[in-house]
């Protein structure tokens, strides 16, 4: 009978082994810790702020300055037509024109060629005008009805060469044509008007102005010599 109880004990026992206990499972390994991403993840978290920072500061910081509005030719000046005003950021390392100074900037004349919508800096000025290579300043005093009435500096002219006003029957024979009518081709294409005389009385009173044209240097001998004789005539060019 002791026989048959333990087979029949041992006949409800699993095959299977035991699983071991909650309190037997092998231990994980550690995580491995990586100290230098951590820095560098802190590291760009600041940066980042930073740059954001630094550029609210320089939105918020900014000055008014001078942009040129229409081109300026070498020896002109800038004027409250061909100027006007716009916010930058502040920069001491870009030597800006500001606002405040524009009329300072009007008695300094240009040292080249300044484009529309350029936001202008003080190297670009000098007090005294420089020609640019090849050009030569030529100045002309013109009678009434020899120049267009809305004539201004920065214009782009043609000069022409016409009989004197008055002049006797010898000057007529050599001049193919009647007073004040044109005796040849132009003397100038293209020229360049630099500076127009402010003496607005006495062109109100004798009609006569003076301008000074910036030309090609081969063209200036014969302006230069036809203005002496009175014998000048200025017209806009087409589309001017």
């Amino acid at each position: 009978m002791k026989i048959q109880e333990r087979t029949g004990a041992g006949a409800g026992r699993s095959a299977v082994p035991a699983q071991p206990s909650v309190g037997d499972r092998l231990p994980t390994p550690p995580r491995e810790r990586k100290p230098a991403l951590a820095a560098l993840a802190v590291l760009l978290i600041l940066v980042g702020a930073l740059g954001v920072t630094m550029l609210v500061l320089q939105v918020g910081n900014r000055v008014e300055v001078v942009k040129v509005t229409k081109e300026i030719q070498a020896g002109e000046a800038v004027t409250k037509d061909n100027a006007t005003s716009v916010m930058v950021a502040a920069d001491d390392s870009i030597n800006y024109v500001k606002w405040s100074q524009l009329e300072t900037l009007k008695t300094l004349k240009a040292k080249s060629t300044i484009y529309a919508d350029t936001v202008v800096m003080g190297q670009m000025f000098a007090k005294k005008a420089s020609l640019p290579a090849g050009k030569a300043s030529v100045g002309l005093a013109l009678k009434e009805g020899t120049y267009p009435a809305d004539i201004k500096a920065g214009d782009t002219v043609s000069a022409y060469r016409v009989g004197s006003t008055g002049s006797g029957s010898s000057n007529s024979e050599g001049n193919s044509g009647s007073s004040g009518t044109s005796s040849g081709g132009a003397l100038v294409d293209n020229a360049r008007v630099n500076a127009v005389a402010a003496d607005d009385d006495a062109t109100v009173s004798t009609g006569n102005l003076s301008l000074t044209l910036l030309v090609d240097q081969a063209d200036a001998a014969a302006l230069a010599s036809a203005a002496a004789a009175n014998e000048v005539a200025i017209v806009h060019v087409p589309g001017n």
